[in-house]
């Protein structure tokens, strides 16, 4: 509705208005809103105050729930059989932290979830799986225990699955950044599952756990005592999530830090603690943990432990509002 446009006596009246009050009427009326009066939430404040909270979910829970939701439902209802992590606070749909969402999946042997593309981009991260596989823009490639697998938004993409028992991933999407920005896509790709026209263990869409613990092999720690050894796995056609894996050795702790940035860790090897927010997550394989942004965050290992890290960070740089503080 157009409500800009008034007669002369209109726009007099609204000229010649004796109180705020009125004025605040008035301008009601024709959907303006004044920016000096106070708000429950303000449009401006000292620092980041997300609603987000720090959270931890459980792999063991949720493998038990996919392993029924196995028993309960096919391919064929659930295009995806998968568990949304949902952040744990008032009117939240799907979203784990402000811009990005992860998920646990579950595929039996034999099954295949159809092709289909989206505008968000996507990772997997393999928890357990063999003989599992994804094809991507017709590119087949193997889904193996601590692979990192990546779709790039609007790439076409199915999975299916050729071994003998179920097979488990932890799936990372932009979702909630694309509906903030609204150029959100989806579409069914039309023969129901894409030709394979390519079949390789090595592609840029595929870190190996192997690659994987090479490359950590040869980081060094990080001399600020931020980080333990850790790599930066690239993925420049998925530039709003960064990648990083990183290790730390038994009863290592890392120096508590706040940013900007939202991540999600998954536990790729070992056990130990976070403290965010000054709230502790103990963890262990495979579970999933949020840090929203600007909260406080350390990580110590009880067992030697490999963290996975997906994060904003590259946005929030590219954007120009990224900011790191030691605590």
């Amino acid at each position: 509705m157009d409500s800009g446009t008034s007669t002369q006596t209109q726009l007099d009246d609204l000229r010649s208005t004796p109180t705020l009050e009125e004025l605040y009427k008035k301008l009601d009326k024709v959907d303006f809103t004044p920016g000096w009066i106070p708000r429950p939430e303000p449009i401006l404040s000292a620092e980041p105050n997300t609603a987000f909270k720090p959270f931890r979910w459980s792999y063991a829970n949720c493998r038990a729930a996919l392993d029924a939701a196995g028993r309960l439902i096919n391919t064929e209802l659930a295009e995806r059989r998968n568990l949304v992590m949902r952040n744990p606070i008032p009117g939240n749909n799907i979203s784990t932290n402000r811009t990005l969402v992860s998920a646990y999946q579950m595929i039996l042997p034999g099954e295949k979830a159809r092709s289909h593309r989206h505008a968000p981009h996507a990772l997997r991260v393999i928890l357990d799986s063999k003989g599992a596989y994804s094809t991507v823009n017709g590119e087949k490639t193997p889904m193996e225990t601590g692979d990192i697998v990546l779709t790039p938004g609007w790439h076409w993409h199915g999975h299916g699955h050729d071994g003998d028992r179920p097979a488990y991933w932890m799936d990372g999407l932009d979702v909630p950044l694309v509906h903030l920005l609204e150029p959100m896509f989806f579409e069914d790709h039309p023969d129901g599952w894409e030709s394979v026209e390519v079949v390789t263990e090595t592609s840029p869409n595929r870190f190996t756990w192997e690659s994987t613990q090479r490359g950590l092999d040869k980081a060094q720690a990080d001399p600020e005592g931020f980080h333990g050894p850790r790599i930066h796995l690239p993925a420049p056609t998925m530039p709003t999530i960064g990648i990083f894996v990183e290790k730390l050795a038994s009863g290592q702790k890392t120096r508590p830090y706040r940013t900007t940035a939202s991540s999600i860790y998954v536990v790729m090897q070992g056990k130990g603690r976070s403290i965010i927010d000054g709230q502790t997550f103990n963890w262990e394989y495979g579970d999933t943990i949020s840090a929203p942004n600007w909260k406080t965050q350390e990580h110590q290992a009880t067992e030697d432990a490999v963290l996975f890290q997906m994060t904003d960070e590259f946005l929030m740089k590219w954007a120009y509002f990224y900011r790191f503080e030691a605590m």
